[in-house]
């Protein structure tokens, strides 16, 4: 009970170690496995939290496009909140990506350095295919997952410079120039919602081997 309790006392000083986190959890009964899966799950969900978000900032950003009247200044607020908060939400998407990437390294290690205490060729060439057919699902996972989180950049980018257009340019005729621009972002939009799509299809195909393995 004294070791549990040292150990919780901590944490507060390990949270800026990611190895010595793993290692922690590790020690209070939670295996690198079901972290990986849980650290998974996570990028998983906040890339789908992200892909709504990210519609939810270009239906605003449409509406400012359909704007003629006085309620400009109200959209104009509107569609920058939801700008920001997209910023945020792929600030999220990064950060859960790194955790994914810190506590495989931290597994595959383990694994591997494992591989060597086997005595039995048949159970180390059966845990060998366990650990390449892993490996490769995972790397189509954080490539997928990369791949989504990069799409991410050009939107933001968009929508930074359309809520500073508006700021200097609040007016009916700089709402009429931007029919173009809201096509562009709704077509960047739509791939990347189409790319998160297909990576967390590949993040629940993962989570089920990884749980099926056990």
């Amino acid at each position: 009970i004294i070791s549990i309790v040292l150990v919780f006392a901590a944490l507060p000083t390990l949270s800026g170690c990611g190895s010595a986190m793993i290692q922690a959890k590790e020690y209070m009964g939670i295996p690198k496995r079901e972290q990986m899966v849980a650290r998974v799950t996570d990028a998983r969900d906040s890339q789908s939290q992200a892909k709504e978000q990210f519609k939810s900032a270009l239906e605003e950003f449409m509406s400012v496009t359909k704007v003629d009247g006085g309620d400009l200044e109200v959209k104009y607020k509107r569609f920058k909140s939801e700008a920001e908060a997209s910023e945020g939400a792929a600030k999220t998407v990064n950060t859960r990506i790194a955790d994914v990437e810190r506590v495989a390294t931290a597994l595959f290690s383990e694994w591997e350095k494992e591989m060597t205490q086997y005595s039995s060729a048949a159970m180390k060439a059966s845990a060998q295919t366990d650990l390449d057919a892993t490996k490769a699902q995972y790397t189509r996972l954080l490539s997928s997952m990369k791949s989504a989180a990069s799409k991410m950049e050009k939107p933001l980018a968009n929508f930074r410079d359309q809520v500073m257009f508006l700021k200097h340019k609040l007016n009916a005729r700089a709402i009429a120039g931007l029919e173009g621009t809201a096509r562009e972002i709704s077509s960047d939009v739509d791939r990347l919602i189409a790319e998160m799509n297909a990576s967390i299809d590949e993040a629940n195909a993962f989570i089920n081997q990884m749980q099926a393995t056990k």
